[in-house]
């Protein structure tokens, strides 16, 4: 299993809404209502850039959530399992874990989390419920956190019709 160069990391790969949903429900819907206490990316130090293919790290008072994409349609939903403080070690990459970066990630910091969303995008092309996406409400701001064709992308303004949305702990959720 490829562990992205993270100790501890194993990364659980799924690809469906229901599958998703199943294995992380009820927890991501716990994540409602608790602060957004530090939110962390892997920083490739020589190129002074996000390292995309890592996990996010997004801890809501101490229940850390760790979110990656691979392929076209899988998504790895983690707990507690990667310790920021330890060294990764990838091969030919100087990489470091930062809280400090996006500006878009690091001014959601501190507010609490108001919506969890699972996001589908709306494309004939795509399995009926692949999902691509994972979306966290704020207050005063808004992450989607999606596949980037093999890697993480990020987003910092509300999903548009391009989504279809599904609300975890909701009657929009199976």
């Amino acid at each position: 299993m490829f562990t992205f160069g993270i100790p501890g990391y194993r990364p659980d790969w799924l690809s469906r809404r229901k599958e998703i949903t199943a294995a992380h429900g009820p927890r991501l819907a716990h994540l409602v209502g608790r602060q957004l206490t530090r939110a962390l990316v892997v920083w490739d130090l020589d190129e002074d850039e996000w390292f995309a293919d890592c996990p996010v790290l997004l801890d809501f008072e101490g229940e850390q959530v760790e979110i990656n994409h691979w392929k076209f349609d899988e998504i790895s939903i983690t707990w507690n399992t990667i310790d920021p403080a330890r060294a990764l070690d990838w091969p030919d990459f100087h990489l470091a874990w930062r809280d400090d970066v996006p500006d878009g990630l690091t001014a959601l910091v501190g507010q609490p989390c108001s919506a969890v969303e699972l996001l589908m995008l709306r494309n004939r092309n795509l399995v009926e419920g692949t999902i691509v996406s994972l979306g966290f409400g704020f207050p005063n701001g808004q992450v989607t956190i999606y596949n980037a064709l093999d890697e993480n992308g990020m987003e910092f303004t509300p999903p548009g019709d391009r989504y279809a949305r599904y609300k975890i702990g909701t009657s929009d959720d199976p």
